[in-house]
């Protein structure tokens, strides 16, 4: 009856630690290994003001991060939307300055951490709709009779 009391609490306590680790696992976040990764991060983060408080925009901030993953100095908005309101382009800066508050610190490797430290991003965040491009038209490929 010992061994069997024994056993049961022995498989208790491993039940209890293999949850614990998997909590902590997934409480930390994926490390950025990539640029495109950091990209992707960025842009999960963003969340433009909605349409009935801001006409749509397009709007590009440079910035930069250190070692971290922290920002490094001021982020620079570069770009915006050409005809734009000003209560517009407040709305989109403080989008993407509250975006940049909720992605940072990114969790970068250490070897992707080493790469980009200084270096300066320009992210665009779009979220105008963009006209269709329209078809091209071949001239070499128009059968003409003669």
């Amino acid at each position: 009856m010992r061994s069997a009391r024994r056993r049961h609490l022995l498989w208790s306590v491993a039940a209890l630690a293999w949850l614990a680790s998997g909590v902590t696992a997934s409480a930390q976040p994926r490390q950025l290994d990539s640029l495109k990764d950091v990209f992707a991060k960025l842009y999960s983060c963003w969340q433009p003001p909605p349409a009935s408080r801001a006409s749509p925009i397009d709007i590009t901030v440079i910035v930069s991060f250190n070692r971290e993953g922290a920002i490094l100095g001021q982020p620079r908005i570069t770009y915006e939307t050409a005809g734009a309101g000003d209560s517009d382009r407040i709305a989109y800066r403080v989008a993407v300055m509250e975006t940049l508050q909720r992605c940072t610190p990114l969790p970068l490797t250490e070897g992707l951490a080493g790469a980009i430290a200084g270096r300066p991003f320009a992210i665009t965040f779009r979220t105008r709709k963009r006209p269709p491009k329209p078809e091209e038209k071949r001239a070499w490929l128009i059968q003409k009779i003669l």
